[in-house]
């Protein structure tokens, strides 16, 4: 039976969601499906690697799910995932996770992908923290999951760490709260934003359609 599975995977465009115990994967699902993209949540490596496309989606502590994507032995399939040039997108935390540290509650080791560290919004800009709600997000450079997305629109946020790329040129989006901070990345196959498409209405379906089209 999982031989069949792995069979359909190989002959398919399957989106690979990955599970770790801590996220929104409910929500991610349900929007590749409302645009007619398939997606299946899971944490088996076997899975991931078949699959056509990854999304490393996340809520909650930084060290905490780090420790769970140990935990699980998800680590190394999302690097080989990564390596082998398969399209792969983070969202929030899956953002985050990338990057070699954060400082939330302490330093914590990130998968190291992405150059960088993730700190805290400063508490003396006078704005509340977490930052929460939509605000809008700045194109910095061309980038195939914003097709069709206009420059300036607004997306959902909620966080209260945002990631300090040391390359600069990675950034495919900025946004402003209280300082100009990078809310998306895009490295070759490797697109990662700290606002959440599922919850962003059109423009984030737009993203997470433009995802699953991409090659």
């Amino acid at each position: 039976m999982l031989a069949d599975f792995f069979s359909i995977l190989q002959e398919s465009d399957m989106i690979a969601i990955i599970d770790y115990g801590m996220g929104n994967l409910r929500s991610v699902s349900k929007a590749f499906e409302a645009v007619g993209h398939q997606a299946v949540v899971t944490r088996d490596p076997g899975v991931i690697g078949n699959a056509s496309h990854v999304v490393l989606p996340g809520v909650g502590a930084f060290g905490d799910c780090m420790a769970n994507v140990e935990r699980y032995g998800l680590a190394e399939p999302i690097r080989a995932a990564i390596q082998s040039g398969k399209p792969f997108l983070g969202i929030c935390l899956g953002l985050q996770l990338l990057f070699e540290e954060s400082e939330e509650f302490g330093t914590h080791k990130g998968l190291g992908i992405i150059p960088g560290k993730v700190r805290r919004f400063a508490a003396d800009q006078g704005l509340k923290v977490p930052h929460m709600g939509w605000n809008n997000v700045t194109i910095e450079r061309p980038c195939p999951l914003f097709e069709g997305i206009p420059n300036g629109s607004y997306w959902y946020f909620v966080h209260s760490f945002y990631v300090d790329p040391f390359d600069k040129t990675v950034a495919a989006t900025t946004t402003d709260y209280g300082t100009t901070f990078v809310s998306s990345i895009w490295r070759d196959n490797v697109v990662a934003c700290q606002f959440h498409p599922e919850k962003s209405q059109a423009v984030g379906l737009r993203l997470i359609k433009n995802f699953g089209g991409w090659k």
